[in-house]
């Protein structure tokens, strides 16, 4: 029952390899939304689950858990929503979905790994796995961007896994372990040694970049308009909730007495805020606009982390669920209204509202909450985190946070100006089918939810630091 979501998953790759291999297109993604159906269900029935695996490299507790139930649940909504993957050139399906698959097995296995060698090899299954899916976008107009894409999104991905491993080399040359729980005891008698601090800022590098933060987040753009909307919409939420346990995991690592490491973070919320946010402001592609605005929240999660302490530690897991349930209502939208998985610029959402009165109200309650306007998940996500911040004396911080909200609010409500107050360039209704109707209705009611009452997965998320402390 321990390694129960990883099994699941890695059998799915199994049969899903083998549909690769007889290029059964019509059943490969009913398989895969199986295997999601699955995996998340025996995730949440193993969320109390406790123990160790692999001469005590792989961790099983309460925070490794409630992570596998986050993405194994992302990675199934993502699926229902796709539809029939559109823009996925179609002899190249099942493949897709075997690597989907085991990115989401890697994510699993990321966020239980506790030992520099384990964690390297579970962020690389995840990674190479992205890496094959974003070029496998249909062709059919013949710009050949997805490879473009593909092809700086792992150029950029060698650079930072490179710096990586030579943190992670800094940091078992000073403690001789490569295990986070000796580093942990060891490196407080060490952390205000040179090398102590640039190893764990190296290694912190690397899952800055899956986050997409300031100076690592130069992928996004790109990578966000050439890949497919699916892959773009799978990009953009699961990777960064592995992500974010990671950071939590290595930030620890540096507390109590990491002010170097704390000031570092700080550098890098406050530009990854101001860059996301203005970069937003100019952009026409909607994704494109996602990306930076993602990379503006990647600087909000960090405001939790550079605390140190277990209730930023917790807000900083409330955000980033928050952020993949807003962000995924976005995609649902963009995925439906683009027909044959074209890109959607902004123009191309006039009147949406009388197109599809759901997909438009869908779209509203996403960008609303992203823009931090009560009474969503949004809105009380960036408050728990100014408060937090507040409290651990970064006034400085805080305001500058405050005004990049302001900021944010403007591109945000501006596509909700087309979707309702444009006239429709097309007049057409969008169908959408019963699974996505469901969808949309469950997402919108999570996002307002989470926003109203939030204490239920607080004391979740505060449960799961607990465990790690």
């Amino acid at each position: 029952m321990l390694f129960a979501p990883e099994l699941i998953l890695l059998l799915g790759s199994l049969l899903l390899f083998i549909f690769t291999l007889t290029a059964n297109n019509n059943h490969a993604r009913k398989m895969a939304v199986l295997i999601g159906i699955a995996a998340s269900i025996v995730s949440i029935a193993s969320i109390n689950q406790n123990g160790f695996l692999f001469f005590k490299a792989y961790q099983i507790d309460m925070f490794s858990q409630l992570f596998k139930v986050l993405i194994t649940i992302s990675m199934t909504v993502v699926l229902l929503f796709s539809n029939e993957m559109k823009d996925i050139t179609p002899r190249m399906k099942p493949e897709y979905y075997l690597f989907l698959v085991l990115s989401s097995l890697g994510l699993v296995m990321l966020v239980s790994s506790v030992e520099l060698i384990t964690l390297f090899v579970a962020l690389e299954l995840s990674s190479f796995s992205l890496y094959l899916m974003v070029p496998m976008r249909d062709d059919r107009e013949g710009l050949r961007t997805q490879m473009e894409a593909g092809v700086k999104y792992i150029m950029f991905a060698v650079m930072t896994t490179g710096i990586m491993l030579f943190g992670m080399s800094y940091l078992f040359g000073l403690t001789g372990t490569t295990y986070l729980s000796e580093i942990a005891d060891l490196l407080p008698k060490l952390i205000k040694e040179p090398a102590a601090i640039v190893g764990i800022a190296m290694v912190l590098s690397g899952f800055l970049f899956k986050l997409a933060v300031f100076p690592f987040h130069f992928w996004v753009p790109d990578v966000y308009q050439g890949a497919a909307n699916e892959t773009t919409s799978f990009i953009a939420s699961v990777p960064k909730l592995g992500a974010v346990a990671i950071l939590i995991r290595i930030t620890m690592l540096a507390a109590p007495e990491g002010t170097m490491i704390v000031k570092l973070l700080v550098i890098c919320a406050i530009c990854s805020m101001f860059y996301g946010n203005l970069a937003a402001l100019v952009q026409k592609d909607i994704k494109r606009l996602l990306g930076f605005s993602g990379i503006a929240h990647a600087g909000f999660v960090l405001l939790g982390l550079l605390t140190l302490q277990q209730e930023g530690y917790a807000t900083s897991i409330f955000y980033i669920v928050g952020y993949v349930l807003m962000n995924m209502a976005c995609f649902l939208v963009l995925c439906q209204v683009s027909k044959k998985g074209e890109n959607i610029e902004i123009a191309d959402l006039s009147g949406l509202y009388h197109r599809s009165p759901l997909m438009a109200f869908t779209l509203a309650t996403g960008m609303m909450a992203l823009a931090g306007i009560p009474p969503f998940v949004g809105f009380m996500g960036k408050f728990m985190l100014l408060a937090g911040a507040l409290q651990a004396k970064q006034l400085t911080l805080v305001i500058l946070a405050a005004l990049n909200t302001a900021i944010a609010i403007y591109y945000y409500l501006s596509v909700l100006k087309v979707a309702y107050c444009d006239q429709p360039t097309a007049t057409d209704a969008i169908e959408v089918n019963f699974t996505t109707k469901a969808l949309s209705i469950a997402l919108i009611l999570a996002i307002i939810t989470m926003g109203v009452i939030p204490e239920q997965m607080l004391t979740i998320a505060n449960q799961a630091v607990a465990a790690l402390l």
